[in-house]
């Protein structure tokens, strides 16, 4: 089955050469030159498999799109940003965004990051076992990709279900950034690259929201990476 690829750009000179270049690779692409145009199209029902945006655009910013999307659909998206904004990638993950991906954006990266993302959903492309795992009152169903808390549903993106998956398939061991890296974002840890540093925060961030006393349940061990542990009194 075709990808359906959504480009939000203000530049239409790329997002016209970036169209046809997924084009030519059999996606199916939408574009739209505004997160206003972006809007309309989501408001009016239409479903893509992934979404690309830009940062930096006239009236409505992508990271502005990014937010209002969020709570209601959990379609993989790609940020496009400024050579050295830090700062906005690391905001757009914080966010929710599924990767990034630095301005002028060369096609074949982008095509590279497209299926790279794309890979995440089907669980098996994480090598975690097929079945149900328990950390405490952690529960997650790699069958129905479904995550819960004392029963109350954990809302995941894509990578952060992953990173939760592989996390509890390693709890009691230490799991490198770069392992991490390798088998959730499809790619190799790059110096000052912090996504799945920004993915594990999330994750933290929402079980914690749904019980306190999980703060600690993945623990940062410095130099190496992370450990999913049992927390006590849970």
């Amino acid at each position: 089955m075709t990808a359906h690829i959504l480009l939000v750009d203000d530049d239409l000179v790329l997002t016209d050469m970036l169209g046809e270049y997924l084009k030519n690779e059999q996606y199916e692409v939408t574009q739209a030159a505004s997160s206003e145009q972006a809007m309309a199209l989501f408001e009016r029902g239409e479903r893509f498999d992934l979404c690309v945006f830009d940062i930096m655009m006239p009236g409505l910013s992508g990271l502005e799109l990014l937010q209002q999307i969020r709570p209601q659909m959990t379609t993989p998206v790609i940020m496009l940003t400024g050579k050295g904004d830090d700062i906005d990638r690391i905001l757009g993950l914080e966010m929710g965004a599924d990767d990034y991906l630095a301005k002028p954006a060369n096609p074949r990266e982008l095509l590279a990051r497209i299926k790279a993302v794309l890979r995440r959903s089907p669980v098996n492309q994480v090598d975690v076992n097929e079945g149900a795992y328990q950390v405490g009152p952690i529960t997650l169903d790699t069958t129905t990709r479904l995550a819960c808390v004392s029963g109350q549903e954990l809302s995941l993106t894509s990578a952060e279900f992953n990173v939760l998956a592989l996390l509890m398939d390693k709890a009691g061991h230490v799991v490198t950034k770069a392992w991490l890296t390798e088998k959730v974002l499809h790619r190799k840890l790059t110096a000052y690259d912090r996504s799945i540093d920004v993915h594990v925060s999330r994750v933290r961030h929402k079980l914690t929201d749904l019980e306190p006393s999980l703060a600690q349940a993945i623990k940062t061990v410095r130099g190496e990476g992370y450990q999913m542990i049992q927390v006590s009194g849970v």
